[in-house]
């Protein structure tokens, strides 16, 4: 039976961002209930409630996963068999390979809230894409199956 790797993360906004959002919420409530009648300041307030929610869990909804050999990062998908070098990088050489280093062809998932990333070198010749860099929270771990999903089979 072949054990193939797997590996799944959510790249869920944090919790001060929540936090941050309820506060300008509640900064527009405080501004649209002295201005207008009160119904109308709920109404507003609500759907800012609603814009937020919808902000926060479609941003945050990205996923990475690894399943049946294939890397999906958000809506991209690419089969392992396209898959060189995987490497974690710190917040440092992440700063450095998605700015002053980056290469426009490359594709990125990346959340300003995570610091660091995973660069997978993509080795498909029909591939104009040289690499994916991928923000996470378990970079390690990520390079780690990643690795192992592209080591050639003993």
């Amino acid at each position: 039976m072949d054990a193939r790797p797997e590996y799944d993360e959510r790249l869920g906004v944090p919790l001060r961002w929540w936090v941050q959002g309820t506060m300008l919420v509640a900064s527009l409530w405080l501004a649209v209930v002295v201005a207008v009648p009160g119904v109308v300041a709920w109404v507003v307030t609500t759907l800012a409630v609603g814009l937020l929610v919808f902000l926060m869990v479609s941003y945050g909804s990205a996923r990475i996963t690894i399943a049946d050999g294939v890397l999906q990062a958000g809506r991209a998908r690419i089969s392992a068999a396209h898959l060189g070098r995987a490497e974690a990088l710190d917040a440092e050489a992440t700063r450095r390979v998605a700015g002053v280093q980056a290469d426009a062809r490359a594709f990125l998932l990346l959340r300003p809230y995570l610091k660091r990333a995973v660069r997978v070198e993509i080795t498909d010749p029909a591939d104009r894409t040289p690499y994916w860099l991928i923000s996470s929270r378990r970079p390690d771990e990520l390079a780690r199956v990643l690795t192992e999903l592209t080591a050639p089979a003993e």
